[in-house]
């Protein structure tokens, strides 16, 4: 799959699963199905792009292994609260050479509008997992971080054991592990973003994929951060 320059909540992303044939690397949109009481009085669904709260039966029918995933990153942002009360992202990474690395994350194909311009879809969905905040995220967001994987046997665990053994992997990463490597919007060398969502409607939907060209498609600030359970989130 072509880089990434950022991931935005219900466009499409790449996450490893399970399959038939093996383990494969998949297209799904990020948002998992919001519970009913978050629907509301709404036409649409967006979803909901972290979880918490495993206890609840809505996220339960889900933390079997086969609707778990791995979502890959190399970093992640926390909007902080400036003095003059705007907010600006504070980018994380395992080291600063931003090394790839996993969030726990669920998925699940679903029908529903997500866009009332797109009107009903069935699209292959993906949430990730959060927990408490360690010491570096605390600084900046205190009530969640992701869930992180850092090794092989974490992910294997992830994938493949009961929900016993996989769900002592909800927990920070000990203090020390980040390091905070941008503080401000990323740049990447262009401002092109790669425009998923179509694609991941369709299931195992063939490469290449197109690009944002400044159409009125390409997300705007309000489809960048989704206010969930626990705070807006960007990921890349």
């Amino acid at each position: 799959m072509p880089p990434l320059p950022g991931i935005f909540p219900d466009y499409g992303a790449p996450i490893v699963r399970e399959a038939p044939d093996g383990r494969e690397l998949a297209l799904a949109r990020w948002g998992m199905p919001s519970p009913i009481f978050a629907l509301k009085g709404k036409k649409t669904d967006s979803g909901v792009t972290n979880i918490r709260n495993v206890k609840s039966p809505h996220w339960r029918r889900w933390l079997n292994p086969e609707s778990r995933c791995l979502v890959p990153f190399t970093s992640f942002s926390e909007n902080e609260l400036t003095p003059g009360g705007s907010r600006q992202p504070i980018w994380f990474a395992l080291s600063e050479d931003r090394p790839l690395a996993f969030f726990a994350g669920i998925w699940t194909p679903w029908t529903s509008v997500r866009k009332l311009k797109e009107g009903q879809v069935t699209a292959d969905l993906f949430g990730f997992l959060t927990t408490e905040a360690n010491a570096e995220v605390g600084v900046v967001h205190p009530q969640a971080m992701p869930v992180i994987l850092t090794t092989e046997e974490e992910r294997e665990v992830w994938l493949r054991a009961a929900w016993g053994e996989a769900c002592g992997l909800q927990r920070p990463l000990p203090n020390g592990s980040l390091r905070v490597v941008l503080r401000g919007e990323k740049q990447d060398g262009t401002m092109e973003l790669i425009n998923l969502a179509g694609k991941a409607s369709r299931p195992h939907a063939e490469l290449p994929l197109p690009l944002f060209e400044g159409t009125p498609d390409r997300p705007d600030d309000s489809a960048t951060i989704a206010l969930v359970e626990n705070g807006p989130r960007r990921v890349v």
